[in-house]
């Protein structure tokens, strides 16, 4: 068997060299510490080399990891309910009473005939509106006859006018400004055209929905 040769005493290190290796070695050790590892695992960076060797942003996200970690630890802990609370057994009477407890009848409900009944609207227009533009709808219609109608501003409100004219007459039913939706029952005055003047005052466009239904002849839009 071949044993080593121990070393001389001139081939060992000196303690000058031991105390300068150790030396260099915790010198290394502290620079590493300082420039990679609190970077990555602390988001730590004095010396700012983590951050161009993006080892800072590893060390950030592991950070907001274990504080969100953490929340949802605490959170989870505040909505468990006491240990008591959650293994205590339900009383006797009520498991009993939910058993002996009839299940309570559910009627269907059932549509009215005024309901079932409510007419489909006759006309219906739809009408994009510009800022400042107006347009005016006129329904034919005799004296005495009531026609039903229904119109909403989309975008935004506007102005009206519901008024009527012919046979050399004119009427103004109702004005109103700013207005989104209205609906209601117009009965003619007299033998005419009568309908509503509407103009959009906002800064962008408008749809005009415009719904009627009733005793007139058509519905028409004045040019």
């Amino acid at each position: 068997m071949y044993n080593t040769d121990m070393p001389s005493r001139a081939e060992l290190p000196s303690t000058a060299k031991l105390v300068r290796s150790t030396i260099i070695s915790a010198i290394v050790a502290l620079v590493l510490l300082v420039t990679v590892v609190m970077p990555a695992e602390y988001a730590m960076d004095p010396t700012g080399v983590g951050r161009l060797l993006g080892l800072t942003e590893m060390g950030q996200i592991k950070q907001q990891l274990a504080e969100e970690a953490a929340a949802d630890e605490a959170a989870q802990l505040t909505t468990l309910p006491p240990a008591a609370e959650a293994s205590a057994p339900a009383p006797a009477t009520s498991v009993q009473q939910a058993a002996t407890t009839p299940e309570p009848q559910v009627e269907p409900v059932v549509a009215t005939s005024e309901l079932a009944a409510q007419p489909e609207w006759q006309d219906e227009v739809r009408v994009v509106l510009t800022p400042g533009e107006g347009t005016e709808f006129k329904l034919t219609m005799e004296e005495g006859a009531v026609a039903s109608f229904h119109w909403i501003s989309e975008g935004g409100p506007i102005n009206f006018d519901t008024h009527g004219d012919g046979s050399g007459q004119s009427i103004s039913y109702e004005k109103g400004r700013g207005v989104a939706e209205d609906e209601g029952e117009l009965e003619a005055a007299f033998t005419g055209n009568h309908g509503w003047f509407f103009r959009n005052r906002n800064s962008s466009d408008v749809t005009l929905v415009l719904r009627t239904r009733g005793n007139y002849g058509e519905l028409k839009r004045a040019m």
